[in-house]
């Protein structure tokens, strides 16, 4: 009888054998198919006998770094696992190199957090060499005048908006008289 006696049908009692706690929200393990709390749901802690029936281990070869998927039953199986891959021919040392950055002179290895894939060209770079000028991108230049006339309209219609603002304040409508800002010229030497 699980519950109290108000709601008797309310919970179920952990079935470790230390334990018997009456819990409300209780756990059902999908491996033995008993109930347990929270601090014996694991198949760790509850000592499950059935707890590989589901599990996947992944075994990563040394010689070419490739992951090799296991029932995960025992070490004998991740050995024959790993002399099945080595004899099957796709065990081929010149794989472990890790990507780098095709830009030139860039060596950064390329990892899951720090790749970036070009929208243009599709190639995979360094987050260094994300932008489309960092790698010389071949699409960059088709884009380039996109976007030099997107900023030459919006230049346009801000020295329209100038002009119209020093014409209110000659005719005396607007406050203060609006000049240009002064910008300070640089050498280069």
């Amino acid at each position: 009888m699980a519950g109290t006696e108000a709601f008797p049908d309310l919970g179920m009692h952990c079935q470790h054998p230390e334990c018997n706690q009456l819990d409300f929200l209780p756990f059902d393990c999908d491996s033995c198919h008993k109930v347990f709390c929270l601090e014996h749901r694991s198949y760790r802690s509850h000592e499950c006998p059935n707890s590989d029936h589901k599990s996947r281990k992944v075994v990563v070869c040394e010689i070419c770094s490739t992951a090799i998927e296991t029932t995960g039953r025992g070490g004998e199986e991740e050995k024959s696992a790993l002399e099945r891959h080595e004899k099957s021919g796709d065990c081929d040392p010149k794989k472990k190199r890790k990507p780098t950055c095709p830009v030139r002179r860039c060596r950064e290895v390329l990892t899951f957090s720090n790749t970036s894939t070009c929208k243009g060209c599709q190639l995979q770079v360094c987050l260094k060499h994300r932008f489309p000028a960092d790698h010389s991108c071949g699409h960059s230049s088709a884009a380039a005048p996109a976007r030099a006339a997107g900023s030459n309209k919006f230049l346009i219609a801000l020295a329209a908006r100038n002009a119209k603002a020093q014409d209110c304040a000659k005719d005396g409508r607007g406050g203060v008289p609006i000049s240009p800002p002064n910008t300070p010229s640089v050498k280069a030497c």
